[in-house]
């Protein structure tokens, strides 16, 4: 006798775990994307270091104040394909199979926010090998490396769930690329290039109060002996902040668009 019940659901543990092994192995398959999220930071990083660096300080320590920001760029750049791969699991119908089946499909944005925080994290380790390789010379300890690479993890994964959130509200991929190109300027707006105090009165305003300056000011503090005593804990406020907005924008959207299960 054939038994007419439905299929038991799959528990959220496995259904999340199954889901981040599916997001890591496309990540390893595309390796153009994984290349790119490197070598554009390290282009960028030699560029400021060898052909502006000596404008900007003379005395050849400007790698030590550029390499923080390289850092940060790398987030961003590596974090765009998140917003590409949710784009595309929202357009290709694959979203309509997985509601077919016994799981929360709402995991497949999960696996791809932990897929995308360990490619960057990847990604950024390789970076900070290529700045030492340059003349970056921190003078940090082990507390305060540690906790200069808890600000960046913590960075990285506001800017992941922040694109993993315009990857679902954009209406493809293409258009999810687009809009998170626009958030990469922010890091050309603060302090990671050139101090603020160098900028036109209008703009220093915008370089002082967005996101990415405090983030920036708090690694270069922990990693070369800055002043620390106005930078770390907005840097991990506003991280916190854009990891939350973009958790509800993520949720609503979701259900607006896949249905809920």
């Amino acid at each position: 006798m054939i038994s007419s019940a439905s299929p038991k659901a799959a528990s959220l543990a496995v259904t999340q775990f199954t889901f981040i092994v599916r997001s890591l192995r496309h990540s390893i398959r595309n390796t153009e994307a994984m290349i790119m999220a490197v070598m554009l930071p390290v282009m960028l990083m030699l560029l400021f270091t060898y052909v502006f660096g000596g404008a900007l300080s003379p005395d050849g320590h400007y790698v030590n104040y550029v390499v923080p920001g390289i850092i940060l760029l790398c987030a961003g750049f590596g974090s765009t394909s998140t917003g590409v791969d949710v784009a595309t699991d929202m357009t290709n119908g694959i979203i309509d199979r997985f509601r077919t089946m016994p799981i929360s499909s709402l995991s497949v944005i999960t696996g791809h926010i932990v897929a995308g925080v360990v490619r960057n994290l990847f990604a950024t380790g390789i970076v900070i090998g290529v700045a030492f390789t340059v003349g970056f010379r921190p003078s940090a300890g082990f507390q305060e490396w540690a906790e200069a690479l808890g600000i960046i993890a913590l960075f990285i994964l506001a800017f992941t769930c922040l694109f993993a959130a315009i990857g679902l509200a954009a209406a493809n991929p293409a258009a999810a690329s687009s809009y998170g190109f626009v958030l990469l300027f922010l890091p050309y707006l603060s302090s990671a290039f050139v101090k603020i105090d160098s900028m036109p009165t209008w703009l220093q305003g915008i370089a002082r109060h967005q996101p990415v300056t405090p983030v920036i000011e708090s690694v270069r503090g922990l990693l070369t002996g800055g002043d620390l005593h106005h930078q770390v804990w907005p840097a991990a406020g506003w991280c916190l902040l854009i990891v939350f907005v973009s958790a509800l924008w993520s949720l609503r959207t979701f259900r607006r668009k896949a249905g809920r299960r």
